[in-house]
């Protein structure tokens, strides 16, 4: 897996147009565009996925808007901006990913694609992929750097999300806790050195704590070493209630889920949980 971090000008303007306004100058002359140009605002909308599936060739039917964006001084310093925030991250991804991707792998066991990566404005707090066959996404979030590797997280998230999300699609909550567990939460983890396995989607906490001893044997974690992992990820269960699926550290991400849905009774019935 790699990243190619692209800034792209359609792709900057339409988000700057159609998300929220990162200035008072922006405000403006998105009021100005409307104003004055609403049929061609409207079209403008719809553009979002065609520009996504190829960007460096994307001609719209009407470049109006985009001109008079173009062309404006504020959009120049918007673009210096952007192409500063590209350059952090593209950095970032390559002091670290090595060590993304060792881990990564040792946590799905297979090959995520190569992805194209749109970089817009920070100031937008914007990560959007393209739900299409195109390996496409957008980005522009702050984030903090003593804990950079978050970011990374979550734009791994997003794409493992779209590569794996629509597996089993009957039993989506299995599959989405289970996809919490291998990036937001143990990807992370193995990332910063500290435990991320309280965080992500609230609404999936009860049923990733039920999966998550076994989530623990996929790993590879031994019996022994359990008591460790709970105490580091604030969880805690009975090991004795369990039996010790050995398999498990043998299959991969889709096999593990494969697995949940089988013993989905089984999993949901265990009782013997606390966080601490």
């Amino acid at each position: 897996m790699n990243f190619k971090f692209i800034v792209n000008d359609y792709v900057l303007i339409w988000n700057l147009l159609f998300r929220g306004s990162i200035s008072a100058k922006i405000h403006s002359l998105k009021q100005k565009l409307w104003m004055n140009y609403k049929n061609e605002y409207n079209m403008a909308f719809n553009d979002r996925d065609v520009i996504l599936n190829d960007p460096k060739n994307y001609i719209p039917d009407d470049d109006t808007i985009y001109n008079i964006v173009l062309e404006s001084s504020e959009y120049e310093n918007i673009k210096k901006q952007t192409d500063k925030y590209r350059n952090e991250v593209l950095e970032l991804w390559d002091l670290n990913k090595k060590n993304i991707s060792f881990n990564l792998k040792n946590i799905l066991r297979f090959d995520i694609k190569n992805y194209d990566v749109y970089i817009v404005n920070k100031e937008l707090d914007v990560l959007d992929i393209n739900n299409s066959k195109k390996n496409a996404l957008v980005l522009g979030k702050k984030y903090c750097t003593t804990d950079a590797n978050k970011l990374l997280s979550e734009i791994i998230f997003k794409i493992v999300t779209k590569e794996v999300g629509d597996y089993n699609s009957k039993y989506k909550e299995i599959v989405q806790a289970v996809l919490e567990l291998a990036i937001l939460n143990e990807l992370a983890t193995s990332l910063s050195g500290y435990s991320y396995y309280l965080s992500g989607d609230d609404s999936l906490s009860f049923l990733k704590r039920r999966i998550y001893p076994y989530w623990l044997m996929y790993l590879g974690v031994k019996k022994e070493n359990m008591a460790k992992y709970m105490s580091r990820d604030k969880i805690a269960f009975d090991i004795d209630k369990y039996t010790f699926e050995r398999q498990l550290a043998k299959v991969d991400l889709y096999q593990f889920i494969d697995f949940c849905i089988r013993n989905q009774k089984l999993i949901l019935k265990i009782e013997e949980f606390e966080v601490f």
